[in-house]
């Protein structure tokens, strides 16, 4: 049978199936793996849905997917590159969506956007695997270093992996005709553990030239700030315009999601990306690089990303590693007053690039006006219209008049899409950056969970700089978890770090974040570092074990273990300490004022 003619009758066996559930609510589309590039197939089944309720059921299978016949729509995806993309699954103004896998796996090949769904209710998707057969990634062991004359000699990965030395440049992916500019970012991974290396700092790569040598060596010609050990694993994915195509899943402006039994090897960007959705769970779901691979580095970017959510979200008993970015992260979007057009209406304008295009507000959502110097959320009201000017700038109309003293420069926050979060039972470390990025004011738990990361294990940051990403927490308790082996980046971090970076126009001593609770935790360490804070108001650390292990070595250990600037009403009690470290308490004089320090244990002498 030709190829053409297996495709047709597989379409036809397909249309037959949908014919036969026409006439029911709920129409299910039964699709099995029996063609080269199953792309073509997937897109018709769903061009021919007729139905708002949608079940796709998939037989047990290898499903591989190639972008030659997708279909393609220009993007916004937040915190990735806009642009035109090629889609395989476009789910859109559905009543319900079901995707049943049933252990079926999924082979991308190329640069496709595997999910986008949008405007769908009760989407439930589960039982899957998603892989590439080759990542967008260039990686190689390190053999030796030179840094007086400015080289290192790399013994590159080849099985899997894609790849040329062109002209005295290295091309990668060299996929369908794409290839990135230059290495770009680069990181540094201990070959025995599969985890970024001790003391290692994110570079970006463009060696002056590549020399072949024998044996199957590159030199690579570049002077570095830091040089990796020999031994090491160097990770390149391209530079930072174009190494975010997609997310493995987009899912925007939906409600009710249900993700369970999901485990993602590879995605071109993030593992789940979350926009403007009111109340999801991710459940016994996974990111992490296969069994057995060669490979260190899982998704591009963060495993889990929440951007202007609301309602409940939970992620429960799954398992996050490899990635170069965050477990997950968070947060609102601050917009910045362009313009006050009159006494009800004002431009605002989105900052960071990778924003461009998001959805910040609509009517009926409650907005708050933080006005400069302070940082704290005053005013409040209700959007009666928005008209979007382009992808930088919307005019927002309110019901009632604006602030009197609103001026430009002013940010806005989205009140009305910000959600609870909890996360439980779950496993991340192993990747780059942080474990957990949180920005939101209403309820958040972080219980029971096995924690482990390159940068601080769990990170507070809005910021009115930069990412623009709100905003100020109002209620958090960590309780009960594990945390082995934080903060082993190059960079100084901490276990808990709370930090606000807001923009020169603020007051940068006025509290931001408040009632944080980091009690009932187990800290084995090798650093100083536990608790670094900022411009928190009302912080409890208690009831924790800490232990300060052999294996690695110290970065700062010269730091504090509790470090405060800036703070109100911190209360430090009932904590155990196993260690030599000697620097226990840093506090300014404002920290100072309301701070307790009590019935704690095994900790070194101190003076407030």
């Amino acid at each position: 049978m030709t190829h053409f003619k297996y495709i047709k009758t597989l379409y036809l066996s397909t249309i037959l199936c949908l014919a036969m559930y026409t006439l029911s609510a709920q129409q299910t589309i039964h699709i099995q793996a029996q063609a080269e590039d199953m792309t073509p197939l997937v897109r018709k089944a769903l061009e021919n849905a007729t139905d708002k309720n949608l079940t796709l059921v998939f037989d047990k299978g290898i499903y591989k997917f190639l972008p030659d016949y997708a279909t393609q729509r220009y993007s916004y995806i937040t915190n990735h590159g806009n642009g035109l993309k090629n889609i395989i699954f476009l789910l859109e103004d559905f009543d319900s969506v079901t995707i049943e896998g049933n252990g079926a796996e999924f082979i991308f090949h190329g640069q496709v956007a595997p999910f986008q769904i949008k405007n769908c209710k009760k989407l439930t998707v589960k039982n899957l695997k998603m892989d590439w057969d080759t990542p967008f990634l260039f990686q190689g062991e390190v053999l030796a270093v030179n840094e007086t004359e400015g080289w290192r000699d790399i013994k590159p990965f080849t099985e899997g992996f894609s790849w040329e030395l062109k002209k005295e440049r290295i091309l990668f992916p060299n996929i369908d005709g794409f290839t990135f500019p230059e290495l770009g970012s680069t990181l540094a991974f201990d070959a025995q553990h599969k985890r970024v290396a001790h003391g290692a700092w994110d570079m970006s790569s463009r060696p002056r030239w590549v020399e072949k040598r024998p044996n199957g060596v590159l030199r690579f010609h570049e002077h570095l700030k830091q040089y990796p050990a020999v031994g090491s694993i160097l990770n390149s994915k391209g530079d930072h315009d174009h190494n975010r195509y997609a997310p493995a899943f987009q899912i925007t402006s939906s409600k009710d999601v249900h993700l369970e039994d999901i485990t993602i090897h590879h995605a071109l960007g993030m593992g789940f990306l979350f926009e403007r959705t009111e109340n999801i769970t991710i459940s016994n779901s996974g990111i992490y690089v296969r069994k057995g691979s060669d490979r260190v580095v899982s998704t591009i970017a963060d495993a889990t990303h929440f951007a202007n959510c609301k309602g409940d979200i939970l992620i429960e008993d799954s398992t996050f590693k490899h990635m170069l970015d965050d477990g997950t992260n968070v947060h609102g979007t601050y917009v910045v007053v362009d313009k006050i057009l009159d006494d009800h209406t004002v431009r605002v304008s989105l900052q960071h690039f990778e924003q461009m295009g998001f959805e910040f507000a609509a009517s009926g959502d409650e907005i708050w006006f933080i006005q400069q110097p302070s940082p704290k959320r005053a005013s409040e009201n209700t959007v009666a219209s928005v008209s979007v000017v382009n992808d930088k700038y919307s005019d927002i109309s309110f019901k009632n008049k604006l602030p009197d003293n609103l001026a430009e420069g002013d940010i806005l926050e989205n009140k009305t899409w910000n959600p609870t979060f909890t996360m439980r039972g779950c496993t991340i470390k192993d990747h780059r950056a942080r474990n957990i990025v949180l920005k939101t004011p209403l309820k958040t738990v972080i219980e029971n969970n096995n924690f482990s990361s390159m940068m601080s294990s769990i990170f507070f940051r809005g910021e009115t700089y930069f990412w623009f990403e709100s905003g100020a927490v109002e209620d958090v308790l960590i309780q009960n978890n594990n945390f082995d082996h934080c903060a082993y980046s190059g960079m100084e971090h901490a276990i808990l770090n709370i930090t606000p970076r807001l923009g020169k126009t603020f007051d940068q001593t006025q509290t931001y974040d408040r009632n944080i609770r980091f009690i009932n935790n187990t800290i084995k360490t090798f650093d100083n570092r536990i608790v670094w804070a900022d411009r928190v108001d009302g912080l409890i650390i208690s009831d924790n074990v800490i232990e300060q292990v052999s294996g690695s070595a110290p970065l700062y250990p010269n730091a504090h273990q509790f470090d405060f600037k800036n703070c109100d009403h911190v209360e430090i009690y009932n904590n155990t300490y196993t260690g030599e470290a000697e620097k226990v308490l840093s506090s300014d004089e404002s920290s100072a004022k309301n701070l307790k320090f009590k019935q704690n244990k095994g900790f070194a002498k101190y003076k407030k």
